[in-house]
Parts: C-alpha cells; sequence; structure tokens
C-alpha cells in the first residue's frame, strides 16, 4: 500500500471545514541572515494535536455499516484524542481506545472528555498495539491505524498543503518521527509540490525505530525504547512509512532528549508556543544543527501540544 498526491487532495475535501488552519509563523530566535524558519503550529489544531487530520480524513471515508461496527483505535495519547474528538464531532459511538498504562493523565482525560471508553494495557505503545489488535480481531470493529491506513496518512498530508499556501517558498520541512505516518503524508504531498524539497525526519535517542529498520532493512513494527519524555515518538514504525521511506525521507536527526526538554522550554518562553516533547524535536534540532540546515526557507512542524502539566512545570524550572 501507498499514497498519492491524489489521495491528499481527496483528504482535503473531506475535512477541510472541521479543521483549523494552523499558523506559520516566522521564528526571530531561529531565524538568522541565511536561513528563516517558521513553525508550523500544529499544537495549535484541535486537540491540540496534528493527528486529528488524520482520524477525520478516516472516519469521514467510512460507509454508515462500516460506522456501526464500531471504532477503535490503540494511542500514546495524541491519536485517541483525535479519534475521540473526532467521533464526537461526527456523532458516532461506540469508540475505544487502547492506551498504555502509562499515557500521560492530561491524554487520557480528553479522550474520555469526548466519549471514548479509554482501556490502558501494557507499560509502552507497542504492548498497548498487540494487546489491544488480539482483543479486537474478531469484534468486526473499524480500527484506526495511524501509521499504516492510507486514507489517514493522506490527512496528515494536508499540513504539506498548507504549508505551500501559506509560504511557495518553503524548501526544507522537520518533520518528528515515530510511527512514521505524519512525515510521509507530509512528504508525499510536499514533493509533489516541490520535488526539489526536503523533507528531514526527527527522531529521540531514546527509540530510533525508524533510523535501525533503513539500516538493517528490516520493518520494526515493534522496537525497543528507552525511558522518554516523547511519549508520541516511541515504539515501532508504521508498514507504510517503512516502505514509502526511500521516497519520503532525505534525512533522519536522532536528538537527544535533554535537548528536546530544553526546546520546550524555548518554545514556551521565548516563542510563546505550548508544545509536548514529541512537538519540540524540530525547535531541538535546528537549535543543535542549524550549520547542518541548507535550506533558505525552513518549515519546522509543531505536531502536538498536549504535554502533562507537571512534566511542563518541571521543564520550564530545569531549563
Amino acid at each position: 500500500m501507498s499514497i498519492r498526491y491524489e489521495d491528499v487532495l481527496s483528504a482535503r475535501e473531506r475535512i477541510d471545514k472541521y479543521i483549523y488552519h494552523t499558523p506559520l509563523d516566522k521564528s526571530i530566535y531561529l531565524s538568522n541572515e541565511d536561513t528563516n524558519v517558521f513553525l508550523k503550529l500544529e499544537c495549535q489544531q484541535g486537540m491540540k494535536c496534528a493527528k486529528l487530520r488524520g482520524a477525520l480524513s478516516k472516519l469521514t471515508s467510512l460507509t454508515k455499516e462500516e460506522i456501526e461496527r464500531g471504532i477503535v483505535a490503540v494511542s500514546s495519547g495524541n491519536h485517541g484524542s483525535a479519534v475521540s474528538y473526532a467521533t464526537n464531532l461526527l456523532g458516532i459511538k461506540n469508540v475505544t481506545i487502547f492506551v498504555p498504562a502509562t499515557t500521560p493523565r492530561s491524554k487520557v482525560e480528553k479522550i474520555k472528555y469526548y466519549g471514548a471508553n479509554v482501556v490502558g494495557v501494557g507499560e509502552n505503545y507497542d504492548e498497548a498495539h498487540e494487546i489491544g489488535l488480539e482483543r479486537i480481531k474478531d469484534s468486526g470493529s473499524i480500527f484506526i491505524d495511524p501509521c499504516s491506513d492510507p486514507i489517514v496518512l493522506a490527512g496528515q498530508g494536508t499540513i504539506a498543503l498548507e504549508i505551500f499556501d501559506q509560504h511557495p517558498e518553503i524548501d526544507t520541512i522537520l518533520v518528528p518521527i515515530g510511527g512514521g505516518g505524519i512525515l510521509t503524508g507530509i512528504s508525499v504531498a510536499a514533493k509533489h509540490i516541490n520535488p526539489n524539497v526536503k523533507v528531514i525526519g526527527l527522531q529521540t535517542a531514546a527509540c530510533p525505530a525508524m533510523v535501525q529498520s533503513l539500516k538493517d532493512k528490516v520493518f520494526y513494527e515493534m522496537f525497543p525504547t528507552e525511558p522518554s519524555i516523547c511519549d508520541a515518538l516511541v515504539g515501532g514504525v508504521g508498514e507504510i512509512p517503512y516502505n514509502m521511506a526511500d521516497k519520503c525521507i532525505d534525512d533522519i536527526w536522532v536528538i537527544e532528549e535533554e535537548d528536546i526538554a530544553s526546546a520546550v522550554s524555548f518554545l514556551a518562553k521565548k516563542e510563546k508556543v505550548i508544545s509536548e516533547p514529541a512537538g519540540a524535536i524540530g525547535v531541538a534540532a535546528v537549535r543543535k544543527n542549524t550549520p547542518l540546515l541548507k535550506g533558505k526557507n525552513v518549515a519546522v512542524v509543531i505536531t502536538g501540544g498536549n504535554i502533562d502539566e507537571n512534566i511542563m512545570v518541571s521543564l520550564l524550572n530545569q531549563y
């Protein structure tokens, strides 16, 4: 399976009335005389996360009969809250979200608020994914996969359409990689609009699953992780992102946890932007790797703003 530019256009037609066209703000603190750095603030999207686009893309494509079978997702937090919000928005009932038992409370509360049933299983995303799929395999429910469903990935690609609508001269895009779904969707659309655009993926050093998959030429659907503040970026990669990586990813930078933590504080104090650690990884990458940026106009996708309040206070005090 793969996705095409036409799929992204179709997704935009279905979801445009439901989403917020998020700002693409120039950063005066990250830009310099050679490079303009723009922050794509998906942390201000509905539910404070980019994954709302993919959830809505899938849900708006379903038939009435499919919807009646029930909706299921597995999530470290953001995808689950996006699915819960989107189903509430569309009037869809019978929704279950499996999350790791370690999911931040702020994310669990959001999922529950919009009506989904939350089931905590496993100690990390990979365990929750395995257990969740086992429990629903004979249920007939529709599984909303954030990383390996082409319709979901097409929804994420609408971010790129907005970026180029807002600034047609963007030549480099930095995107976090967890399972890889957001990057793949963005890259398919971006490279259609500008075949010369560079798409750089970003992974935490605690769980460089895509880096290792590409190095070993092995699809690691599950991948071990060290302790990480980037709950949205741990675990294995999606099959479509892995299979399309050669076409979609120009480079991957691995970013240290401490640099990501510092970037969260930087965003709040300097840019007045609230980002969760996974969303801030692009800013960490720019601050650490500015000499490596070759682009004149760089877009950094801030994918989410659902940071646990205790973590936020701790990082603000520490950095």
